[in-house]
């Protein structure tokens, strides 16, 4: 999730002077060692000496213009030569490494959809700023028949399409498309629009394509009437990189373990009238999930990790094998063979804290492709809370204190559950990350609880722990004392 998002202000250079740029195109004909600067520079050092045939030889000012306008044009300023000949070897090594792979250098590829919550539970305001935002988002985005494709579908009672991925070729007809989505109401059925989405990703009907990074952008006010978890672990499973916009109001830990790993990256929380802000994030996060990459690895845990490359084979031409060993013990290795059109594949059961060596083997008979290799290296263990300890026992309240989990991702936060050991209604508290204790009220005098503390990962695991409490039974009330009867005399 982004902390601290900023907008880049806009280049608002002045353009140099006439006097800069003759003195730059001087500098630069210099450092090229080009023959018409030095020729020009003698011509023009010479006297103004008398004859026709001086005077018909030199140009006019308005001819020294044009001319000074041509060198411009065809010699680099001092300022933009080294750009120049960064752009020019980093558009080789691009074009080479696409080669090397069987891809052309501009073959940005992907199927990107929009989820959009379009229910009731999002006021017309709302919509309106969300909707402005995807579509000022998709006309960033490089999107054509050969490139990227979109497609919105809404949230709500059942899911819509609004568009498919092949109805729109430029991003500039997105963009209208999706500032003339009308807002659909109903119910927020986030799961059953969910799994709809893993259709439309994968259906070729709906103008998806086989083999092209597939990408879910999930724009939510938080709230669902209907589970999320298990459909957006499928579409996760399938390969989809899943990013979500949360308005506010979305419930921090669930939509961390919705979200690709790290959540950082891949989690917004911002207001709906600061979405501008994460824009051009949002654009490059999307952007860098459909390039076309080496062998790379994501969602990495304790226990695995998940394998992603470019397509490189089809079903037909050949298959992956895929080796993963140790880098301490290279002699125990796994070996997994995989049909040419994969493009993924996800390790389990790893051991934690260790590193270990990838390779990616395509076998072909049509042509032949390099071996790719990856070192990755396992998170530690994440541990849960170790300890509980209850102290300040009232017999209405307990407070609840814990050890703080360990590891190198600290925990998104802590679920508190309380009930009574011989059963009844249970409560649970949240309690932030960060913190590591809480008071739990409204208890019964004298009964005893089970106190159970989980603390929830960015990976999606749970480390829980449990512990007997006693509430001390309640003050008994007294009796209150006999008052002595006054009689209305006096004694003698």
């Amino acid at each position: 999730m982004n902390g601290a998002c900023r907008r880049a202000p806009g280049p608002c250079e002045r353009a140099p002077s006439q006097s800069q740029c003759s003195s730059a195109r001087g500098a630069a004909r210099e450092r090229l060692g080009g023959t018409s600067g030095r020729a020009a520079r003698g011509g023009a050092s010479g006297g103004r000496g008398p004859g026709p045939t001086r005077a018909a030889a030199r140009p006019t000012t308005q001819e020294r213009a044009k001319h000074q306008c041509r060198e411009s044009a065809a010699v680099p300023s001092r300022a933009m030569l080294p750009w120049t000949v960064i752009g020019l070897a980093l558009s080789l090594r691009l074009a080479r490494s696409g080669a090397e792979r069987g891809l052309p250098a501009s073959a940005l590829q992907g199927d990107l959809l929009f989820l959009l919550d379009s229910s009731a539970s999002v006021s017309h305001y709302e919509f309106s700023r969300v909707r402005e935002f995807l579509g000022r988002l998709a006309a960033l985005l490089p999107v054509g028949p050969g490139a990227l494709r979109a497609s919105l579908v809404h949230v709500g009672s059942r899911p819509h399409t609004e568009f498919p991925f092949s109805q729109h070729s430029s991003g500039s007809a997105v963009q209208d498309a999706i500032r003339a989505a009308a807002q659909r109401m109903g119910d927020t059925n986030t799961g059953l629009a969910l799994a709809y989405a893993k259709e439309q990703l994968f259906a070729k009907a709906a103008g998806a394509r086989p083999g092209v990074p597939k990408v879910l952008v999930w724009v939510t006010d938080g709230g669902s009437s209907d589970p999320v978890g298990p459909p957006m672990q499928e579409l996760k499973d399938l390969g989809v990189t899943v990013f979500i916009v949360s308005t506010g109001r979305g419930n921090l830990l669930e939509l961390s373990a919705a979200a690709s790993a790290p959540a950082e990256k891949h989690l917004h929380f911002v207001d709906v009238d600061d979405l501008h802000i994460i824009t051009q994030a949002l654009r490059g996060s999307i952007l860098d999930a459909m390039w076309p990459q080496q062998l790379h690895a994501s969602e990495v845990t304790s226990s695995g990790f998940r394998l992603a490359w470019p397509s490189l084979l089809t079903a037909d031409s050949g298959y992956y094998v895929l080796e993963l060993a140790p880098s301490t013990d290279p002699g125990v290795a796994r070996r997994q063979q995989l049909p040419g059109n994969a493009t993924g594949w996800a390790w389990t059961g790893l051991d934690p804290d260790t590193d270990y060596d990838v390779a990616l083997v395509p076998e072909s008979n049509v042509r032949l492709l390099r071996s790719q290799h990856l070192r990755v290296r396992t998170l530690p263990e994440e541990t849960g809370p170790e300890l509980i300890v209850v102290s300040h026992a009232r017999p209405r309240s307990l407070r609840v204190s814990w050890a703080p989990a360990l590891g190198p991702d600290a925990a998104l936060g802590y679920h508190v559950l309380v009930g009574p050991l011989r059963g009844g209604a249970a409560q649970s508290v949240e309690v932030p990350a960060g913190e590591n204790s809480t008071t739990l009220q409204g208890l019964a005098p004298g009964t005893a609880y089970l106190v159970t503390v989980t603390a929830a990962f960015r990976s999606g695991r749970e480390r829980a722990l449990s512990a007997k409490a006693c509430t001390p039974e309640g003050e008994r009330s007294r009796a209150p004392r006999p008052q002595p009867q006054r009689t209305g005399g006096r004694e003698p």
